[in-house]
């Protein structure tokens, strides 16, 4: 059954998670923002949304990207169904 598993997965060839990777270092670094501050950010966010929406903080993602020389902090913050505003 594993080989019918390999065949209906469709896995990232290595080259393109390295590849990934190495934009993500490259962004990290031309924006001078280290790991442990975005770690900071992404709590600082989840901390002031929570308090008016319900949030899944489990799968919150706060990343870098770059398009052009333009640098980016992209937030996707998932809702819980049903979520009401807070007062």
């Amino acid at each position: 059954m594993s080989w019918i598993n390999r065949l209906f997965t469709q896995k990232e060839k290595s080259g393109s998670v390295a590849k990934q990777r190495l934009q993500m270092v490259l962004i990290h670094d031309r924006s001078d923002v280290s790991p442990g501050v975005l770690d900071q950010i992404k709590d600082d966010i989840i901390e002031v949304i929570a308090k008016r929406l319900a949030i899944d903080i489990e799968h919150v993602e706060v990343n870098l990207t770059q398009s052009g020389r333009e640098s980016c902090l992209v937030a996707e913050i998932p809702l819980v169904a049903n979520s009401r505003t807070r007062s």
